[in-house]
């Protein structure tokens, strides 16, 4: 699966279908029961152990976004209010910290490595806002969003800001390597936004170019935040690798749940409305496996689903299929194959919480 976007324009779908149908079978029962057991003997809880690294995470990344206009600097503040799970910087830093352990045991996390989770954070933020205003959306993580407030001309330059005082931060770091590794996450994104105002007429490229948005769009950040702080805390190219595939597979998988919640989660519970990507004419993995029972999904995926009563019939069709299991089986191998990738690296807790993290990716509700 590690290379699994670059070989699947080779695949037909059907083809997919068959073989995540088969694999479910045969494999997942029994990986999950192997997990679990695993990992309740030694269980780690991410937020736990990430919670010392990320103090102050939120007031750190306010002292970045220093400016002289009262408005601009309460829109920034505006999402980094403290209240979001941390998910990415807490990844970053239980990756640094299970780098730096299995290269020399260092159980410290470098300032260096710090400032990666803090830069991962201020573009994710960024991305946010900037695609609140492409999408037009009135609501993020249950309250209005800035394009909402402000309107959309001040929203795009809030996010300008965001993204260009995390690229100041990029700089003081001071290591070319790690600014061409974190400017290739700013280049994913906007590549990952064309993606996804694009679609595929040929259904059999169309799951690969889904995943290619999704890993451009969600997976790449955590991926190449992750090689980040190993080529920070190690010289082995291995580890690099290691720590890229799992945030790369983690970063699939949490983008994966995210696109079933959207069919099977209440909008309270969401923190924004369901069934927001059909609205916005995107098939996402459930849309796309449900197509296969129903054929005549097609033409609305087509046409984006702007015709009257496309949106509602295409959300029965996905409920009434195995879409939204098939996706979740998708996300389930793709937590696998991370797992397998971090425990090449030497026992420590931060790894177990890494391996744990996967399981919380696949049980998370919103």
């Amino acid at each position: 699966i590690c290379h699994f976007t670059q070989r699947s324009s080779t695949l037909s779908f059907p083809k997919l279908c068959n073989i995540f149908w088969r694999y479910h079978h045969t494999t997942i029962s029994h990986l999950c029961s192997c997990s679990k057991t695993a990992s309740d003997e030694k269980y780690q809880d991410p937020f736990q152990l990430g919670r010392k690294d990320l103090k102050n995470l939120y007031e750190d990344i306010k002292k970045e976004l220093l400016v002289s206009t009262a408005e601009l600097k309460e829109m920034c503040d505006y999402y980094f209010d403290g209240k979001g799970k941390a998910f990415r910087p807490m990844i970053v830093v239980l990756m640094a910290r299970a780098c730096n352990i299995h290269h020399n045991n260092s159980r410290e996390v470098q300032a260096s490595q710090r400032s990666v989770a803090i830069i991962a954070e201020m573009i994710h933020t960024a991305s946010l806002v900037h695609d609140d205003v492409i999408d037009d959306a009135n609501s993020r993580r249950g309250k209005m969003t800035v394009n909402q407030i402000w309107g959309e001309r001040k929203a795009v330059l809030a996010g300008d800001f965001i993204l260009s005082a995390a690229s100041v931060a990029l700089a003081r770091i001071g290591n070319t390597t790690i600014i061409s590794v974190l400017t290739q996450v700013i280049e994913d994104l906007v590549r990952g936004e064309f993606l996804q105002l694009g679609s595929k007429e040929n259904e059999n490229e169309r799951f690969a170019h889904y995943l290619e948005k999704t890993f451009k769009k969600t997976a790449s950040l955590i991926a190449n935040s992750c090689k980040a702080v190993s080529i920070l805390g190690c010289p082995d190219p291995k580890v690099h690798e290691i720590a890229y595939q799992y945030g790369k597979n983690v970063g699939i998988a949490f983008q994966l749940i995210d696109d079933v919640l959207d069919f099977t989660s209440c909008a309270d519970r969401l923190g924004k409305p369901t069934a927001a990507d059909l609205k916005l004419g995107l098939a996402t993995g459930p849309v796309l496996f449900a197509c296969r029972q129903f054929p005549e999904m097609n033409a609305m995926i087509m046409r984006r689903f702007s015709k009257p009563g496309d949106v509602e019939r295409a959300r029965k069709y996905v409920l009434q299929s195995d879409g939204v299991q098939q996706t979740t089986y998708l996300a389930q191998r793709y937590c696998h194959e991370a797992t397998r990738e971090i425990s090449k690296l030497r026992p420590s807790p931060e790894r177990e919480a890494l391996i744990q993290l996967t399981e919380m990716v696949l049980m998370r509700d919103k």
